[in-house]
């Protein structure tokens, strides 16, 4: 009988889950919404049984494209977006919704404690200076704002735990996730002190046991197999935090090679052997103890280019739907011929965040009546790869930088693969799975159920490359003064975000 592997990928609209066969292969996946309530500014939030029934239409789907039976999977890792709050109470049922990482009600108190001199402490303590989407940002602003609620907290969880808690019965989180609040950075381990940080000494006793990624969290329950279609007793590896799943299902398991991500978020990451902070990224845990994932993001990727080719490119996506090919196939002359010209215009994309503080905003810059579809489309790609060079940048003042492993939606366009490993002078590589993420899950089941001695070799077993692009030298050059003269046109608008917020 054939056995599979299972990964789940839980993000922010979307959960997937995926089988891999043993050589990492993937034989079957399924896909369910999740919806998004918004129900005040800045809010934003999941229903979490809503969650778990979508997460067991992505299973059963995903069994049913395999044609395969619960009891050809081997063993289940579960993989779910980083950092905001998956509430439980005594009972380990839903405290109301969840708290998604786009979450930014704490804004205010994260502006208090930057004022108050805490962001230094915070580097030196845990490696990074949080965000309103924090879970201790989101919890200081639920102790004020809805006391009895945090009151009532009996468990902080994250996305996957909360998938894996409703899988098996087992309450836990992994080293990865851990990290994205209250551990300290050296130790790796929940630490009393870093707490009393956010004012929340308290908390230490509704944090989740921590177990290593590979470790066997638990077993499917008779409940949860009657939901999924899988089988009962199967064992569900703990996982891991989503950046890090995604990296370690491209083969980025050793230091020196820079995992990027270009989706909804700008993902910039690398390991390294020991802590080195910097308030330019998080600095981690790693996948396993004494390793640190140091990461370098904002929400400025690829989702500026969705955005741009849903708004005025809807002639294209109707062809491209009639002839069953990319839309980018579709829009390649036009491409091609901005491509072809000597200069183009600038494009900030900063639509749903940026590395530049919160009030940033998008901008075409240096428009002009000869410029068409292709040129605007040209300098959005150049700006979402520039950012992703900003934030590169950044890392290579303290990693040495040998290779790229690319992906996300901007992997899929040879042409921006080609523009990666120009602008950043490195050999870019895109990994032959799409499913990345859930593949790095499936591996760390891999390795729980003896498949596999450790996540580096499962790498080996699993992770292949599809395409491979050198940078050039002569477009090298030319992109490194159109990058100088992006980064003198954000600061030249800088004082124009302030504006039109106090405007607004």
């Amino acid at each position: 009988m054939t056995k599979y592997l299972l990964g789940i990928d839980s993000g922010l609209t979307v959960t997937k889950a995926a089988l891999f066969d043993q050589a990492g292969h993937l034989a079957g996946v399924g896909r369910a919404e999740i919806t998004r309530h918004e129900p005040h500014p800045r809010h934003v939030e999941r229903d979490m049984d809503e969650h778990w029934q979508a997460t067991c239409r992505a299973i059963t789907l995903a069994l049913e494209d395999a044609g395969a039976s619960g009891g050809d999977v081997a063993a289940i890792g579960v993989s779910g977006h980083g950092d905001g709050l998956y509430p439980l109470d005594r009972d380990a049922r839903p405290l109301g919704r969840a708290i998604l990482s786009l979450d930014g009600r704490a804004h205010a108190i994260v502006a208090r404690w930057q004022a108050e001199g805490r962001f230094p402490k915070m580097l030196a303590a845990m490696g990074q200076e949080v965000a309103p989407s924090s879970p201790a940002a989101l919890l200081a602003w639920i102790k004020q704002h809805e006391p009895q609620r945090y009151a009532a907290l009996a468990h902080l969880l994250y996305c996957k735990d909360w998938l894996r808690l409703k899988l098996t019965g087992v309450i836990a989180t992994d080293r990865t996730e851990a990290s994205t609040a209250f551990t300290e950075v050296r130790s790796q381990v929940w630490d009393q002190d870093v707490a009393a940080l956010f004012d929340l000494p308290e908390i230490m006793d509704r944090l989740p046991p921590v177990l290593e990624p590979t470790a066997i969290a638990g077993k499917v329950t008779p409940e949860a197999a009657a939901a999924t279609g899988l089988s009962a007793g199967t064992p569900v590896a703990t996982g891991l935090h989503d950046v890090t799943a995604t990296a370690v299902g491209m083969g980025v398991v050793e230091a020196g090679r820079l995992a990027v991500v270009a989706g909804t978020y700008c993902i910039n990451e690398v390991i390294s052997p020991e802590p080195a902070t910097d308030p330019a990224w998080f600095c981690r845990n790693g996948f396993a103890p004494g390793t640190w994932m140091n990461m370098s993001i904002s929400p400025a990727s690829s989702a500026n280019i969705d955005w741009f080719v849903s708004q005025f490119c809807r002639d294209a996506t109707r062809q491209a739907r009639e002839e069953g090919v990319s839309v980018f196939q579709v829009l390649e002359p036009e491409l091609a011929r901005a491509f072809d010209e000597a200069d183009a215009p600038v494009y900030h994309p900063f639509l749903y965040g940026s590395p530049h503080g919160p009030i940033a905003s998008a901008a075409f810059l240096g428009v002009l009546g000869r410029h068409g579809r292709g040129d605007l489309m040209r300098a959005l790609i150049e700006g979402v790869v520039f950012n992703h060079r900003t934030h590169v940048d950044a890392l290579r003042r303290r990693f040495a930088l040998d290779s790229v492993s690319l992906a996300g939606g901007g992997a899929r366009s040879p042409r921006i693969a080609q523009l990666f490993a120009d602008a950043l002078a490195l050999p870019v590589s895109v990994p032959e799975a799409e499913e990345v993420g859930a593949l790095g899950a499936a591996m760390c089941a891999g390795v729980a159920a003896g498949w596999y001695p450790d996540l580096p070799a499962a790498a080996g077993a699993c992770c292949r490359v599809s395409r491979s692009y050198r940078p050039d030298a002569d477009r090298n050059a030319r992109l490194e003064r159109s990058y100088r003269h992006y980064l003198r046109s954000v600061e030249a608008v800088k004082d124009l975000w302030h504006s039109g917020s106090d405007a607004a």
